[in-house]
Parts: structure tokens; C-alpha cells; sequence
């Protein structure tokens, strides 16, 4: 029999390895951000000659004239609308379809489901001509409502695989006693479902508000006004024929970054309670 002590140190040891894999995947995870955050403090030349995370003289007037000469404003206020409108949309239509999914009874279920998950195997850019002959005969091109309904599109299909498989593990005896005090199918959606589903909603939000942030091609085909494009074409003001404005880019990079950083920041204690807990009814 071995000694207790070859055991304590081997799980010594492993702990040791896994927190050293954990710590250097970590890091190169936040070093291209401090980078970033770093360029944006530099100017155009320190930017190649001057290698610190930490510049040696602060240039805080870059995220002045990164705000400025891209119009931050109006591209701003656009992607906030946009992102907040999309996430509302794919939140409200993934739920009811996907408690529908899960609980319900109805013809084709199988196949609209499975329908929804081919989706997930179609790329973006696939779908592009499709979308913008839809859109020309709806007349919703070059409009705000037009691009909404474009990306609660594009999340939907992994958003509902999320909340059904969520769904599917949670206990009938909640919707039973639920009936009994008289709630409807949506009420029990609204009062059961959506509340303990607040660890796999938290994760629908994050992945979805990243992606209507940073989307920028499909934004590029349905928009000809730029006064409705999102935030990402602020960015390629930057990006001259023949010169890039490194720390004006890197500025605004920063500022473009900020909203989805508090976003996960917000969301993180549910995005955890869901992987600790096994979102609660696992």
C-alpha cells in the first residue's frame, strides 16, 4: 500500500500543472487587450519603437481625436439601438420557441427544430444574396428595422439549441404545481421558465451582444446610408490606402470594446451559477 503522502503530493503537483495551463492561457487571452489598451496611449511612431505594455508618457488626447475624427457618436448610438433591440428580439422569440420545442405537442416539431439547427451550419456570408433579395421586396433595405430582423435571424438558431436543451432538464413538478395555481402555458413560460433560466439567458446575451457589436459585412450590404451603419465602420476611418492611424485605431478599439466588457461583467455571476450549479435543475 502506498503512503499517504505519494498521494497528497501527486494531487499537489497536478493542482500546480492545471493552475500553470490555466495561468498561461489566461494570459495570452488578456495580453493582446493590455496591448491594446497600451497602442492607445502611444503615439503613431512609439507605437513600433516603443514595446511596453505601460508607455512611458500617456497620450490620453488619442481617445479625444479617435471620438472625433471617426464620428463616434452617431455610429454609437447606432450599435447600442441595434444590439439592444437584437438581444431583446432573440431573447423574447428563442424562449417561446424553445419552450415550444421542449414542451409542447405539435406537427413538424421535429422538423422545424432540426431545421433551425441546419441553420446553425450555414455561414454569415452564405445567406447575404438571399437576405438582400428578401429585403428588396419587403422594402425594409437601408432600414433600421431591416438589419434588426437580419440578425435576430442570424442568433436565433443557437439560441433556442441552448434554451431547449436547458428546458428539457427542467422539472415537470414545477409546471405542475405552477397549473395548479391557475398559470397558463405562458404564464409559466414568463413565471417558471424564464426565471430559472436566467444562467443560459445570461450566456445568450453575451454571445449574441457580441456578435451585433462587432458585425460589420451584413451591415455593409443592407446599408447605403451612413448615418444608420454601426460602430465597426468608425474603425476603418482609420485604415487609410496608404497609411493606418495605429493609435487612433487602437483608441477607438478600446472605446468599441468598453460596452461588451461591462456587458460580460454584468452577465458573469450568472454565467458562472450555470456552470458551477449545472444551470440549477441539472
Amino acid at each position: 500500500m502506498k503512503n499517504p503522502v505519494y498521494y497528497k503530493t501527486k494531487r499537489i503537483t497536478v493542482n500546480i500543472l492545471i493552475h500553470i495551463f490555466l495561468l498561461t492561457v489566461a494570459a495570452s487571452c488578456i495580453f493582446p487587450l493590455l496591448w491594446m489598451v497600451g497602442s492607445s496611449l502611444k503615439t503613431q511612431s512609439t507605437i513600433f519603437s516603443d514595446m511596453s505594455l505601460i508607455p512611458r508618457q500617456m497620450h490620453w488626447d488619442n481617445y479625444y481625436w479617435a471620438w472625433k475624427e471617426g464620428g463616434f457618436g452617431r455610429y454609437f448610438i447606432n450599435s447600442i439601438f441595434y444590439t439592444t433591440s437584437v438581444v431583446i428580439g432573440i431573447i423574447i422569440v428563442s424562449s417561446l420557441a424553445a419552450y415550444a420545442f421542449s414542451r409542447l405537442n405539435f406537427p413538424g416539431k421535429n422538423l422545424f427544430f432540426y431545421a433551425f439547427m441546419a441553420a446553425m451550419m450555414i455561414p454569415i456570408p452564405g445567406s447575404f444574396v438571399p437576405l438582400y433579395v428578401l429585403l428588396n421586396k419587403l422594402h425594409l433595405r437601408n432600414t433600421q428595422l431591416g438589419y434588426i430582423l437580419c440578425m435576430i435571424n442570424v442568433g436565433l438558431s443557437t439560441s433556442i439549441f441552448l434554451l431547449k436543451t436547458f428546458f428539457d432538464k427542467m422539472p415537470r413538478e414545477l409546471e405542475d404545481a405552477a397549473r395548479i395555481d391557475g398559470c397558463s402555458k405562458f404564464g409559466i413560460w414568463w413565471n417558471v421558465a424564464l426565471p430559472l433560466a436566467k444562467p443560459v439567458l445570461a450566456v445568450v446575451v453575451v454571445f449574441n451582444a457580441l456578435n451585433v457589436w462587432n458585425e460589420y459585412l451584413l451591415a455593409l450590404l443592407i446599408f447605403d446610408s451612413k448615418h444608420l451603419m454601426p460602430l465597426q465602420v468608425a474603425l476603418m476611418k482609420f485604415h487609410g490606402e496608404y497609411i493606418t492611424q495605429y493609435h487612433l485605431l487602437m483608441a477607438g478599439l478600446t472605446i468599441a470594446a468598453l460596452p461588451i466588457i461591462i456587458v460580460y461583467v454584468l452577465m458573469q455571476k450568472y454565467i458562472v451559477k450555470g456552470v458551477t450549479q449545472g444551470a440549477i435543475v441539472g
